[in-house]
């Protein structure tokens, strides 16, 4: 028995005792996982679970575009949107991201001559195209025609769509679809203004279109 005044002395764990607590943390930690686990919804572990296995399994592919008048030679994943390679490896970010569900036509680029939503469509099936977006629909300093008209008819307010909005306007006097006012607000519906300009919009088109520009 200690001496009283005297602190009792602890002695070195055995390896034995080591052993015990190194076991009981490997188990403790385990048994947390294991809760976790079975408390995530079953769908989101089969998410996670392909998304692993894309991950792994995607390799880049070689593809060469027409973009605004330049051959790019590039390599993608084949997942890869023709709106991120514009924004985010090529800075073209003329192309906004609206609602990237091709909802919204922020997105709207030309390819081969027609209008297309870029968030919709995979870089890897554009492979030998002419990509034009609203940085190669003017020729230097001189705007377009359909950008001289929106300016002068105030065919923006916050400006966020009208890069967009330009873009289908050109495309809609192109595939003969502005010959009414009624007939360009049917075929400028994929594109949205939060600011509700499209009055102008009309305007503008109209302005082209009757002066005989093709755009």
């Amino acid at each position: 028995m200690a001496d009283e005044g005297k602190s009792e002395m602890t002695l070195p764990a055995s390896d034995d005792h080591k052993k015990y607590n190194e076991t009981r943390r490997t188990f403790l930690k385990q048994s947390s996982l294991l809760t976790a686990v079975a408390l995530t919804p079953p769908g989101m572990l089969q998410i996670v679970e392909l998304e692993e296995k894309v991950d792994e399994q995607f390799e880049s592919v070689k593809v060469t575009l027409e973009i605004n008048g330049e051959t790019k030679e590039l390599s993608v994943e084949p997942r890869e949107t023709l709106l991120d390679l514009l924004r985010e490896r090529l800075d073209l970010t003329g192309t906004k991201k609206g609602c990237d569900y091709g909802q919204c036509g922020a997105c709207t680029v030309h390819v081969d001559g027609q209008r297309i939503n870029a968030c919709l469509a995979f870089v890897i099936m554009q492979e030998g195209k002419k990509i034009t977006t609203i940085e190669g629909l003017s020729k230097g300093a001189t705007l377009h025609p359909m950008q001289e008209a929106f300016m002068k008819h105030d065919g923006f307010q916050c400006g966020y769509c009208t890069p967009g909005q330009i873009m289908s306007a050109v495309a809609c006097i192109q595939e003969g679809h502005a010959n009414s006012k009624e007939e360009i607000r049917e075929y400028m519906s994929g594109n949205l203004c939060r600011c509700g300009a499209y009055p102008n919009i009309v305007k503008a088109i109209e302005e082209v279109k009757n002066g005989g520009a093709k755009g």
